[in-house]
């Protein structure tokens, strides 16, 4: 399968969980016979649609992190949202992975081995490997991507303005880089308007 093909059916499968959560959401509104239910003003007021073009879909192009096992082993799952000019930055499947990799609906199904630290769908959930300590610097770092105060991915913090982390709803303050990647944490990076964060993730079963 072509490296283009691949991206188009991850970017495709994002979208469609983006759908989802969109819709699981509006469903625990009230629901009147013949009319749809109201999706929450919150919820509006979070969602940002994806960005077009190559600079909100970069590649994993880093290094695997950590030793490179030929089994995913017990992980738990941290999730991180990015956003720049205010649109949705897509965290790639397949970081912290190398290759040959195999893919089912734009989900990573299998590598040659995998780091301390995974993504295995363009969903934003993070896979750390029990045991291990890292940051957000970590995962940019094995996405290929850069991180610092004032620079994320390839957009620049205007002048005046810096890259703002939120964790769990409440804002870092600390330097971006050094954000754990700590068990549920729901970690926002953003550089542009402001976006307000989600305060919570629904992780799946046994992450």
């Amino acid at each position: 399968m072509t490296q283009r093909r691949v991206v188009g059916r991850v970017v495709r499968a994002a979208v469609l969980a983006c759908f989802c959560v969109v819709v699981i959401a509006a469903c625990g509104g009230t629901h009147r016979s013949g009319t749809t239910s109201t999706i929450p003003r919150k919820l509006l007021q979070e969602a940002r649609p994806i960005g077009i073009g190559p600079r909100f879909h970069p590649a994993a192009t880093g290094p695997v992190l950590g030793k490179c096992k030929p089994r995913l082993g017990a992980r738990f799952g941290a999730h991180v949202e990015v956003f720049a000019a205010n649109r949705v930055v897509l965290l790639p499947a397949g970081i912290g992975t190398a290759p040959p990799r195999t893919w089912s609906g734009g989900r990573l199904s299998s590598a040659r081995c995998y780091g301390d630290l995974v993504t295995l769908d363009p969903t934003g959930l993070v896979y750390v490997r029990q045991g291990r300590r890292l940051s957000l610097s970590a995962l940019f770092r094995a996405w290929g991507q850069s991180l610092s105060s004032t620079h994320m991915a390839s957009f620049a913090a205007s002048a005046g303005r810096r890259v703002t982390v939120f964790v769990d709803g409440r804002r870092w303050r600390g330097r971006p880089e050094s954000v754990p990647l700590s068990r549920h944490a729901e970690i926002v990076a953003e550089v542009g308007p402001l976006v307000p964060p989600h305060a919570s993730y629904s992780f799946p079963p046994g992450s």
